[in-house]
């Protein structure tokens, strides 16, 4: 699969992905946006999820691990950085099947967050695969 042009702030937002990462990572390094990979595989529980969300994307050492304050560091251009950031969720299906409600938040913050970003003018994306 061949990654998007990560420079297009415009299409940024949360979309499926069923390729290598590592296209994805050159498609970031190209836009001079930061990249992570959160392996779901390791998030069993909520816990789980937002232990793996802070190890990858290595959140403020203030993340609450809750939604609320996911959202609030997702929205902070102190983490974000300059340029954006590109985020791939490996390993998604497993979570998002045994935890509907969780993922459909996540999904949803991740998604405002790329709204958020967008009117900026600055690249939020994340690819689920």
């Amino acid at each position: 699969m061949k990654a998007p042009d990560l420079a297009v702030v415009d299409d940024a937002g949360v979309h499926p992905w069923s390729g290598a990462t590592e296209a994805l990572k050159a498609a970031a390094a190209h836009a001079h946006l930061k990249f992570a990979v959160a392996n779901l595989a390791l998030a069993k529980d909520r816990a789980t999820l937002f232990a793996e969300l802070d190890r990858a994307l290595k959140l403020p050492e203030h993340f609450g691990h809750n939604f609320d304050a996911l959202a609030d560091v997702l929205e902070d251009s102190d983490w974000l950085g300059k340029s954006g950031r590109a985020i791939v969720l490996s390993h998604a299906a497993a979570y998002r099947k045994d935890h509907p409600t969780d993922w459909a938040t996540l999904e949803d913050l991740l998604g405002e967050a790329a709204e958020f970003w967008k009117e900026r003018h600055v690249g939020f994306w994340t690819f689920v695969a």
